[in-house]
């Protein structure tokens, strides 16, 4: 029993957005509609000042971070012999 409601929980979502596809429901459908309606009015409308030369928010960062500073770290390192 235990093993059968483990399965059903997870599936539960599933089978519940396949019902509504079946019965012709399409959720989210408005809300994709309203969005695709706003973007396009917004990409029509005229710009309102005069267009300025691209300039970025803040300076790029020179320094490596993430991955690329494990990258950086292990490139003077010579092979083991």
């Amino acid at each position: 029993m235990i093993s059968l409601l483990a399965f059903l929980l997870p599936v539960a979502p599933l089978l519940a957005l396949l019902v509504a596809l079946l019965l012709g429901y399409y959720p989210g459908h408005e809300t994709i509609v309203r969005l695709s309606e706003r973007l396009t009015a917004r990409s029509r409308r005229p710009f309102a000042r005069a267009a300025s030369p691209a300039r970025p928010r803040w300076a790029p960062c020179r320094t490596p971070h993430g991955g690329l500073l494990l990258a950086h770290s292990l490139s003077g390192r010579a092979p083991p012999a």
